[in-house]
């Protein structure tokens, strides 16, 4: 399969130019889970080679339907930077919407069959980043809250999301592949113990709901699996990780406390400024003057929650457009999962909507680059799948 999906050419298109197009994506995608820089530079040549090809081909690129309202909500974010309460740093802020193009260059890359190939990279990867994060613990001692396991990443927020989302790409293989399920089933068990370590709480959840969600579309009844494993890794999980599961429950946590504070703060910037927001990147800003006296944290760069960020940075009409596009996406992908041959691509990108959700009421996940490469990448690759790899891919000029 993979010399296969290496070797499809798109009419036109030079087959040297065609393999280096898909290498470089190959590429990016493994960089993603071991250096920001290098998946940043990768992204970039792989844009500059897609965009000679398209240049030579004398074609315009396609995009699947969900892009435009994602495209929508990153247009409004320019606009309403233009109010933020400092617009130089809000606008400084903005670049992190060049990531989108992360999907419209993926919906023709990774056209076809190439779109498993993705896949196994990407579960190959986070095999080896769960094992240098279970080296991390067991032998580097990343073993407290203040210092735990984060693989090749910078911060163990970010790490647990990468491996939450790697969990949704095993899990759909492991469930509803047809054939290759021996690989992902060798590396769950890594992936999940650590995902445990990394003591993230958010990324557990998200990890739980998008696996509750793949046993559902598989069989409702599965679902009461779920419950069982979890009580089975409670019982021989590690003291720090039990405690750390218990504490999810209560209030009177520092950290639950904290986040109850920035609901309050989040609440308060949107009735303060319910079109247009504060700006981006001016939470840290006005933080001090919606703070509430029990509130832990002096100052917090986020909110901590998606829906509640995006309202408070970039006002209620920009949280609206962003909400239309995950609905947009999930209801695409559902329909790509009831129509489609091979569930794979599609049962990844539901379980990633849904693990990202659930994660993002207790963690920005959504503005994180790594982690919003990583989803772009999986949600995209469903409607890549569902491509001719002989058809042709774009609009001829």
């Amino acid at each position: 399969m993979t010399t296969a999906a290496m070797s499809m050419t798109h009419p036109g298109t030079a087959p040297g130019l065609e393999r280096a197009t898909v290498a470089l994506l190959l590429c990016f995608v493994a960089s993603l889970q071991i250096s920001i820089a290098a998946a940043n530079i990768l992204l970039a040549l792989m844009m500059v080679v897609w965009t000679v090809q398209m240049v030579q081909d004398k074609t315009l690129p396609a995009v699947p339907r969900f892009f435009w309202p994602l495209a929508a909500y990153a247009a409004v974010t320019l606009v309403i930077s233009a109010f933020s309460l400092d617009p130089r740093t809000s606008i400084v802020d903005d670049k992190q919407l060049v990531l989108f193009v992360i999907v419209p260059a993926v919906y023709q890359i990774a056209r076809g069959e190439r779109a498993a190939l993705v896949i196994d990279v990407i579960v190959s990867v986070g095999a080896a980043s769960a094992a240098y994060g279970i080296i991390q613990y067991g032998l580097l001692h990343y073993d407290n809250l203040g210092r735990r396991p984060e693989g090749a990443m910078s911060h163990y927020m970010t790490y647990s999301g990468l491996l939450m989302l790697v969990i949704c790409a095993a899990a759909a293989r492991l469930i509803f592949g047809r054939r290759g399920r021996t690989w992902p089933a060798l590396v769950m068990p890594a992936l999940i113990v650590a995902l445990a370590l990394t003591l993230g709480r958010s990324a557990w959840i998200g990890a739980s709901v998008a696996i509750a969600l793949l046993l559902a579309l598989k069989d409702l009844r599965l679902t009461i699996l779920l419950p069982i494993f979890i009580a089975l890794l409670f019982a021989i999980a590690p003291g720090l990780v039990t405690k750390r599961v218990m504490s999810i429950f209560d209030v009177q946590e520092p950290t639950n406390q904290d986040r109850l504070a920035m609901i309050e703060i989040g609440a308060r910037i949107v009735h303060d400024h319910p079109l247009t927001g504060v700006g981006p990147n001016m939470i840290p800003r006005v933080y001090e003057q919606y703070r509430p006296d029990y509130a832990i944290n002096r100052v917090n760069p986020h909110l901590h929650n998606v829906p509640l960020q995006i309202a408070a940075e970039r006002g209620l009409p920009a949280l609206a457009i962003w909400l239309w596009f995950i609905v947009a996406l999930f209801v695409a992908a559902f329909r790509l999962f009831r129509s489609q041959t091979d569930r794979v691509p599609p049962a990844g990108a539901l379980a990633a909507i849904a693990a990202m959700l659930a994660a993002g009421l207790f963690e920005y996940n959504f503005g994180d680059s790594e982690f919003l490469m990583l989803f772009l990448v999986l949600v995209t690759l469903p409607f890549a799948a569902a491509r001719d790899a002989d058809a042709a891919a774009t609009a001829r000029l």
